[in-house]
């Protein structure tokens, strides 16, 4: 099960999640998200953990408790909507109504 950690505190690093969510079972990866240019912490992460009862515990026990003086907000990660085309060809702006008046 994959999980979404945000409102995380700069400080936190991969290390303290996975020992913040190994209390609830086995963590198979822990990533926290850095900014690309500085290399900061974004402040989110994505926790897998091995066994859908023991993510969905940690989501109910972890999510608003206090962790580094920041209330979690924890709850299953949503996959990547990759059906999404950004092309000038399929918005409403683009080619396919060039004729169109609006």
């Amino acid at each position: 099960m994959n999980i979404y950690v945000g409102n995380l505190s700069r400080q936190a690093g991969e290390t303290e999640l996975r020992t913040l969510f190994s209390e609830f079972g086995e963590v198979k990866s822990v990533k926290v998200i850095k900014d690309n240019v500085t290399g900061e912490s974004r402040g989110f992460a994505f926790v897998e953990m091995q066994d859908m009862s023991q993510g969905t515990l940690a989501i109910r026990e972890l999510n608003g408790r206090d962790f580094q003086n920041r209330r979690l907000k924890i709850n299953e990660a949503k996959p990547k909507n990759s059906t999404k085309t950004y092309n000038s060809f399929s918005s409403n702006y683009g080619y396919k109504d060039r004729n169109n008046h609006y």
